[in-house]
């Protein structure tokens, strides 16, 4: 098994899928390195040889920001939010959605108020005495 960028890449899939277990490579990222070092998109991760493999690192760890850097970028631009007081900021803290979406129904999965379906494993109705 390969390993980008501190990430194991899976042996029995496609390098252009396998690129996308990178944090901030996608399908469309992932195409564009692999033009960019002329490696075929349907070839199995396993097949890859092993000057595939370097160039593959060179072009992701020059040119691109993924895994820890991206991760600490969008920390502190959420924490220079929390810090200005914004609006956007204020949602993050109170743990409330960000991007203008009602909270009167659909954010039962953010405000931690998660039900389970109503009549599933119901007791049997108390007998008359």
């Amino acid at each position: 098994m390969p390993r980008i960028a501190g990430v194991i890449i899976p042996d029995n899939k496609q390098i252009e899928t396998a690129l996308g277990y990178i944090h901030g490579i996608g399908r469309s990222l992932s195409k564009k390195i692999l033009t960019e070092t002329q490696i075929n998109p349907r070839t199995k991760t396993s097949k890859l040889t092993a000057d595939e493999v370097n160039r593959l690192k060179e072009v992701i760890e020059k040119n691109y920001k993924i895994e820890g850097d991206l991760r600490r970028e969008k920390m502190m631009a959420i924490k220079r939010l929390k810090d200005i007081g914004a609006w956007r900021g204020l949602r993050h803290i109170k743990g409330l959605p960000v991007r203008g979406q009602r909270t009167k129904t659909n954010t039962r999965t953010v405000r931690g108020n998660t039900r389970k379906t109503v009549g599933s494993g119901r007791k049997p109705a108390a007998e008359a005495t």
